[in-house]
C-alpha cells in the first residue's frame, strides 16, 4: 500500500486522534447523565470512574515510547485502536460500575498510545518543515471527535449504549486505516542528529513550572469534562438531549485553539496563559450560575473549548522547546501533567458535589483556576540559545519542531531526504524560471522581428509610392 502524502497523513492523524481522544476519552462526560441514571451511580462513583481513563493514559504514555520503538508506528497505532474498540464495546454493555470502569480504563490506554505512534509515523513520512502544520491538523482531531459525539446525543436521547456501539465501530474503522496507511517504523530519532543535552543541563525550574501549571489546568478542567452535562441536567433541569449542544460548542470553539496557541507563542506566552486560564475558570462559574439557560450554558462551553484547546496547544509548544532532542518526552510531558491533574480533580469534584452541591463545587474549582491565572507571570516563556539571541528567537509551532532536533552546531537538523527533496524543489523552480525566461526571450525576438518586418514593409511601400 502506497504511503499517504503529507496532507493525507495529516487527515488520517486527525481521524485517529478524533477517535482516541474525542470519542474514547472526552465523550464520556457527555453521557454521564443517562449512564448515572440507568446504573444508579452517585457523583462520587462517577468521579472515580472519570479518573480511571486518565490514570491509564498516564501509564500508557510512560511506556508508549518503548512500545512504539519495539512494535513500530503501524502496530502501535493498531494496538491503541484495539484498546479503543474493546473499551468502547465494554462501556456499551456495562451492567454496573465495574465493567464501566474497565471500559473507560481501556479507552485511556488507547489515548496514551496513539499520539506517540503518530509522532513516529510523522517523523518517517513528513519532512520537518511541515511538522508544525501537520501537528496542528492532527491536534484538531480532538475537537472533531467531540463534535462527532454530539449527534448521538441529539438523535439518540437516552440510547447511550447504542451510541457507544457506534463509537466502537468507528474505532474499528480507524484500526483498519492505521494498518493500511501507517508505515512500519520504530526509530523516530535520526542516528546522525546531535544527542540531546544531558539531564543535568535541562531547565528544571522551567519544567517544574510548566508541569505545575498544566496540572492545575487539568485539575480545574476535570469539573467541566466530567460533570458539566450532569450539572445542567440535575441543577438546571434541562433534558439530557440538550447536553449535546454543550459539547458541540466545546468542539467548535476548540478548533480555534491551535491558532490561539500559535499566536501566544509568537507574542507573550505568560500573558496569554493568564487570559486563557481565566477564561476557562470563568466558564465554570458561568455554567454553575446559569445551568438552566441554554444560551448561557452554550456560551460557557464556547469559552471553555477555546480556552482548554489553546492551553493544551501552548503547553505542547513549551514542552517541545524545553526538551529539544527528546522526541518521546517533549510533546507528552505537559499532557501527562494535564492528565494527572484531571485524574486527581475528577474524584475531588465528585466528592465536593456530594457534600456541597454542584454550584459550590464548581465555584471552588473556578476560584482555584483564577488564583493560578494571577500567578501566570511565572509561566515559562521563550527559551533562547543565549541571552543576546533571545530577541531573535523564532516562535510558533513549526519553530518549536524545527529546534526539536539539532545538528552539532545547534542549528535545526535537516535529514538528508529533506535536503534532497528541497534541492529537487529548488531545481524544479529554477528550471521553470529558466523556461519562462527563454519563452519570454523567444517572444521578444519574435516581436522584434515582426517589428522589423513591419518597418521594412512600410519602407518598401514608401519607395513604391515615390
Amino acid at each position: 500500500m502506497k504511503s499517504p502524502s503529507s496532507t493525507g497523513f495529516a487527515l488520517l492523524g486527525a481521524l485517529l486522534i478524533a477517535i482516541s481522544y474525542g470519542l474514547a476519552r472526552f465523550a464520556f462526560g457527555l453521557f454521564v447523565p443517562p449512564i448515572r441514571e440507568e446504573l444508579g451511580l452517585t457523583p462520587s462513583v462517577i468521579g472515580i470512574i472519570g479518573a480511571l481513563p486518565l490514570i491509564s493514559f498516564l501509564l500508557a504514555t510512560l511506556i508508549a515510547p518503548l512500545v512504539t520503538h519495539l512494535l513500530g508506528a503501524r502496530n502501535a497505532a493498531v494496538l491503541s485502536g484495539a484498546f479503543g474498540v474493546a473499551g468502547l464495546a465494554m462501556i456499551s454493555q456495562a451492567p454496573g460500575a465495574l465493567l464501566l470502569g474497565a471500559g473507560v480504563f481501556a479507552c485511556g490506554i488507547c489515548t496514551g498510545l496513539m499520539m506517540p505512534a503518530l509522532t513516529a509515523a510523522m517523523q518517517a513520512l513528513v519532512k520537518r518543515s511541515l511538522h508544525g502544520r501537520v501537528s496542528s491538523v492532527m491536534n484538531a482531531g480532538t475537537s472533531i471527535g467531540v463534535i462527532v459525539a454530539v449527534p448521538t446525543v441529539l438523535f439518540l436521547v437516552g440510547a447511550w449504549r447504542l451510541a457507544y456501539i457506534s463509537f466502537a465501530i468507528l474505532a474499528g474503522v480507524g484500526v483498519m486505516a492505521a494498518w493500511l496507511f501507517l508505515p512500519s517504523v520504530s526509530r523516530i530519532t535520526p542516528a546522525n542528529a546531535a544527542p540531546p543535552p544531558p539531564i543535568r543541563e535541562l531547565p528544571w525550574s522551567r519544567l517544574v513550572r510548566l508541569s505545575l501549571f498544566a496540572f492545575v489546568m487539568g485539575f480545574v478542567s476535570a469539573a467541566y469534562w466530567i460533570f458539566a452535562p450532569d450539572l445542567v441536567v440535575t441543577l438546571g433541569g434541562l433534558p439530557s438531549g440538550a447536553t449535546g449542544w454543550l459539547w458541540l460548542a466545546v468542539g467548535i470553539a476548540g478548533l480555534g485553539g491551535a491558532v490561539v496557541a500559535d499566536l501566544a507563542d509568537r507574542n507573550n506566552p505568560p500573558i496569554t496563559h493568564s487570559l486563557m486560564l481565566m477564561m476557562l475558570s470563568a466558564s465554570l462559574a458561568l455554567l454553575a450560575a446559569s445551568p438552566g439557560q441554554t444560551v448561557l450554558a452554550a456560551f460557557s462551553a464556547l469559552v471553555f473549548g477555546l480556552a482548554y484547546m489553546s492551553l493544551t496547544g501552548l503547553y505542547l509548544m513549551t514542552g517541545i522547546r524545553l526538551l529539544p532532542g527528546r522526541l518521546a518526552v517533549g510533546p507528552v510531558l505537559p499532557f501527562m501533567a494535564v492528565s494527572l491533574g484531571q485524574a486527581t480533580g475528577s474524584p475531588v469534584v465528585g466528592s465536593l458535589v456530594n457534600t456541597f452541591g454542584y454550584a459550590s463545587a464548581f465555584a471552588m474549582f473556578s476560584s482555584l483556576g483564577i488564583l493560578f491565572a494571577i500567578l501566570s507571570p511565572f509561566y515559562p516563556g521563550y527559551i533562547a540559545q543565549a541571552e543576546e539571541e533571545e530577541a531573535e528567537e523564532e516562535s510558533g509551532l513549526q519553530a518549536a519542531y524545527d529546534y526539536q532536533l539539532q545538528d552539532e552546531e545547534g542549528e535545526p537538523f535537516h535529514p538528508a531526504a529533506d535536503i534532497e527533496e528541497e534541492a529537487e524543489e529548488a531545481e524544479a523552480v529554477a528550471a521553470a524560471e529558466e523556461d519562462a525566461k527563454a519563452e519570454e526571450d523567444t517572444k521578444a525576438g519574435e516581436d522584434a522581428k515582426a517589428e522589423e518586418d513591419a518597418k521594412a514593409e512600410e519602407a518598401a511601400r514608401s519607395s513604391q509610392s515615390r
